[in-house]
């Protein structure tokens, strides 16, 4: 099972091994996505993490154990869909192809689980639509 997550660390966890804790002793296959994080400072983590359901129930509740904040990726993107005008610019700036437009409908797609938060659609929206929870300074 794969999980894409952002994991918001507290000051006081940034200076711990927590992610190498979730392969040595959970055995979880992490890819790390993105990260903004020191030590000495809260940071975050965009993680794609794979393993079997229980590992992944369990490494999960380790961290957050420890202080870590869990949130599932999806819950950190939006876009105002009811002003979006489906210009596809956003879409065609995705090169993860989170973001698509096309047949049969012509509308903009979101799929959140290939989404990179990468940014680019903050950029490339002409009516500013897309609102990103994944650090304090936005561009």
């Amino acid at each position: 099972m794969i999980k894409k997550v952002v994991l918001s660390f507290p000051v006081d966890a940034t200076d711990r091994s927590l992610t190498y804790d979730l392969v040595k002793i959970y055995d979880i296959r992490i890819n790390i996505l993105k990260a903004e994080i020191e030590a000495g400072k809260s940071g975050k983590l965009l993680v794609e993490l794979d393993a079997d359901e229980a590992a992944l129930a369990d490494g999960l509740a380790y961290l957050e154990s420890n202080g870590v904040t869990v949130s599932l990726l999806a819950s950190k993107i939006s876009y105002d869909k009811e002003k979006c005008i489906n210009c596809g610019n956003c879409a065609s700036a995705c090169f993860a192809k989170a973001l698509t437009i096309g047949e049969p409908d012509w509308e903009l797609h979101f799929n959140p689980e290939k989404c990179i938060v990468c940014k680019l659609c903050l950029k490339s929206c002409p009516l500013k639509l897309f609102r990103i929870e994944f650090t304090d300074n936005i561009e």
